[in-house]
């Protein structure tokens, strides 16, 4: 299965009020692979950016000038996306930006062209409910280390979130056998005889028997003589 882990920056909140993105971040994975077949664009939104939107990202109208119009990278970036699952934190944020974009150049709506859109942000809802499931929220919950990201950027979200989906969806592609079906790794099992093996058995030497106890006796007097082995062996004496 190809996947993309998709993220856009803005100028602003609203598409319908003349907001446009200004940088597209696609990751690819395939087979729960990370492939390293990125797609990176800033765009040109012919229009000034809202002041705290700047703050966000940190991409000014100076630095978005020279480049190029959503409508030049149309084409290359549907190519791309065309017959993937496109993962999205949000989707809904991002899917309404990309269908005024299309709108304006005639093209039918996103989820047309791609093979399905999956909501990561949904997703994390429905696995922790009554929590915070922001992308840096998750990073945290999940482990995965954003520290680079002092500013949003659509490439450097698109990997945070890729890694996120890895440990949010860890064991699905686990074995799991049908009634009534016999996997071959089982049969493999099924046809090794465990009774027949012989376990080595590598008994301590004297000098790491003496350190054992050396190790023993110092957790005893760390805990105030209140270790199980000691009690159980007073016990035993009695």
């Amino acid at each position: 299965m190809r996947q993309i882990f998709f993220d856009t920056e803005t100028t602003g909140l609203s598409p319908e009020s003349g907001d446009r993105i200004i940088e597209i971040g696609c990751v690819e994975m395939v087979g729960r692979r990370l492939t390293g077949r990125n797609l990176h664009f800033y765009v040109n939104p012919e229009r000034r950016s809202h002041e705290d939107a700047v703050k966000i990202h940190g991409l000014t109208d100076e630095f978005l000038a020279d480049k190029p119009l959503f409508a030049a990278v149309a084409d290359e970036l549907l190519d791309y996306l065309a017959g993937a699952e496109i993962i999205i934190h949000n989707a809904g944020f991002d899917v309404g930006f990309l269908n005024e974009e299309l709108r304006r150049l005639g093209r039918p709506k996103f989820a047309t062209l791609v093979d399905k859109i999956t909501d990561s942000l949904s997703m994390a809802r429905e696995m922790f409910p009554g929590k915070a499931n922001s992308l840096d929220a998750l990073c945290k919950r999940l482990e995965v280390d954003n520290s680079n990201r002092s500013l949003h950027g659509a490439l450097l979200d698109a990997g945070l979130l890729a890694e996120v989906y890895i440990r949010m969806t860890r064991g699905q592609n686990s074995l799991v056998i049908d009634a009534g079906e016999t996997s071959a790794a089982q049969m493999a099992l099924d046809a090794v005889d465990f009774g027949a093996l012989e376990l080595p058995v590598i008994e301590a030497n004297e000098a790491e028997a003496a350190a054992h106890a050396s190790m023993l006796v110092d957790l005893d007097k760390a805990s105030g003589g209140k270790t199980v082995w000691r009690l159980s062996s007073e016990l035993a004496v009695a």
